[in-house]
């Protein structure tokens, strides 16, 4: 089964499988990291069924939120209204949108299930107009190997070091890799193996052009 296709497949109970996972807190540690301001135009990459768009509707934000599952944006749509939300469906490969078209870009447990996350984070980098800012938020390097059979992970999490390189290679400025102070808990399907996995926040601004 592909990560497309197991996203399809638990959309509708996505929400309640999401809050077994982590907090609603990690979406807040995100936006207040980026001061997030109303009436700014923002972009959810991976953003399944709405838990990052959910909170930027709520401060004010328009978003365009992407996903490669039509069904976990059917689910986002459904809960948040068709006409409130822009969605888009994409793997993250090539982003939708026009260069330097958004004030912010956000991509919460997204990084993870990309084939190549450097080229992902140049996608996002991409997006943002001089001066915008990206946060993600995704977890630390692990080994628990049933999250790539079981949810589809392609990636056991990430060094520090190595998302901040990558964030350096797409030109990012400002970049802050940091433990969000929360962690991702997920049981294997036999019972016998429990993952608890800290959660890093990064952190960058496309420069201002000169």
């Amino acid at each position: 089964m592909s990560s497309r296709s197991y996203f399809d497949a638990v959309a509708s109970d996505w929400d309640a499988l999401r809050s077994g996972f982590f907090s609603e807190r990690v979406r807040e540690a995100a936006l207040d990291a980026l001061a997030v301001e109303a009436g700014r135009h923002a972009a959810d990459v991976g953003a399944g069924t709405g838990f990052m768009t959910e909170a930027l509707l709520e401060r004010g934000v328009s978003v365009v939120a992407i996903d490669e599952s039509p069904q976990m944006l059917a689910v986002l749509r459904d809960k948040l209204g068709q006409t409130t939300v822009d969605c888009r469906v994409s793997d993250g490969e090539s982003l939708p949108l026009d260069n330097a078209s958004v004030d912010y870009a956000f991509a919460n447990m997204f990084l993870h299930h990309v084939s190549s996350p450097a080229h992902a984070i140049r996608e996002i980098v991409r997006i943002l107009r001089p001066g915008g800012a990206l946060a993600i938020t995704d977890l630390d390097a692990h080994e628990f190997e049933f999250l790539r059979d079981e949810h589809h992970d392609r990636w056991l999490g990430f060094a520090h070091d190595d998302v901040r390189r990558w964030l350096e290679e797409a030109n990012g400025a400002d970049i802050e890799v940091r433990p969000v102070g929360m962690t991702c808990c997920a049981t294997s399907a036999a019972g016998d193996t429990r993952a608890s996995i800290n959660i890093f926040l990064a952190l960058a601004r496309r420069p201002t052009a000169t």
